[in-house]
């Protein structure tokens, strides 16, 4: 016969397993239905991601493509990935229905903002590569054609290049999220974060220098926001520990006022106990003079 304790435990987690199926059957068809929604308008997105490359193309040249089926793989990949931007709210909110139950009522307010924070930074950190590094990056690829060399990118190779340098400045920009949520469980202090800004502008460049091509001005473009956003973070980790210790000390005073309130009628008490049984000791002890007599 099984422990009912055991059972329980084992119904429970069954039934952990059928609500993740659950929202994950609900977060392919979000993106299934995006996908259906964005494929329609995949040459124009494809255009749209193209434009800061044709914008520094010779005019001589143009994308190609070396397959046959190159081009509508393209666009299938851009219209999935547009169907997940599509569906991005559907998936966080099944996400966040799945693990909220689980979370203390303090960990459900630090999680939902770092989770709004978190996607707001990294479709910022697609912007900033879109619209600030792809122009001079791309610009500075371009610069080397010319005389018997001309520029004809693939549009494949060009997709996944401008793909991973979305990802790479959108993952860059989780930084000051990062940094927040490890200062807030206790795994590194403020003090130690300032102590490793060396460290810290180190790892940032050798990053930039694994996810960018080999360039300069890309590794620079990513090594610098990077650290700028961990400095970022440390801003938001000081306001929130001085918002901490502000509650705490507007907690302090009415502690000691309530102690102060109750301390004199205390004292009083104690005084008055005292001063009792101090005069009962006093009638109770015979003169000094009639035991000499009585001797």
């Amino acid at each position: 016969m099984s422990d009912p304790a055991d059972q329980q435990a084992e119904n429970t987690f069954i039934g952990h397993l059928l609500e993740l199926r659950s929202r994950l059957v609900r977060s392919v068809l979000a993106l299934l239905a995006g996908f259906a929604v964005a494929y329609p308008f995949s040459r124009q997105i494809y255009a749209f991601l193209a434009a800061p490359l044709t914008a520094v193309l010779p005019p001589d040249s143009k994308l190609i493509f070396t397959s046959l089926p190159e081009v509508f793989l393209t666009y299938v990949k851009l219209s999935m990935l547009a169907g997940f931007f599509f569906a991005l709210p559907v998936i966080l909110y099944q996400f966040w229905a799945f693990v909220a139950p689980g979370l203390y009522q303090h960990e459900r307010r630090l999680f939902f903002p770092m989770l709004f924070a978190s996607v707001a930074l990294f479709f910022g950190g697609a912007a900033f590569a879109y619209y600030l590094v792809f122009p001079a990056a791309f610009h500075f690829f371009i610069s080397f054609a010319g005389g018997d060399i001309t520029a004809m990118p693939a549009v494949r190779d060009y997709l996944s290049l401008a793909i991973t340098f979305m990802l790479a400045f959108g993952a860059a920009f989780q930084i000051p999220v990062l940094t927040v949520v490890l200062a807030k469980i206790g795994v590194v202090s403020v003090a130690t974060l300032k102590r490793s800004r060396r460290y810290v502008l180190l790892g940032c460049f050798i990053v930039a220098a694994v996810v960018t091509p080999p360039d300069v001005l890309s590794q620079f473009m990513l090594a610098v926001p990077m650290y700028l956003l961990f400095e970022l973070g440390l801003v938001f980790v000081g306001m929130t520990s001085r918002t901490a210790e502000t509650a705490a000390g507007a907690a302090a005073p009415e502690a000691e006022g309530e102690a102060s309130a109750s301390g004199p009628v205390d004292m009083d008490q104690a005084l008055d106990d005292a001063e009792r049984e101090l005069s009962a000791l006093n009638e109770q002890e015979p003169p000094s003079s009639t035991s000499k007599g009585e001797r």
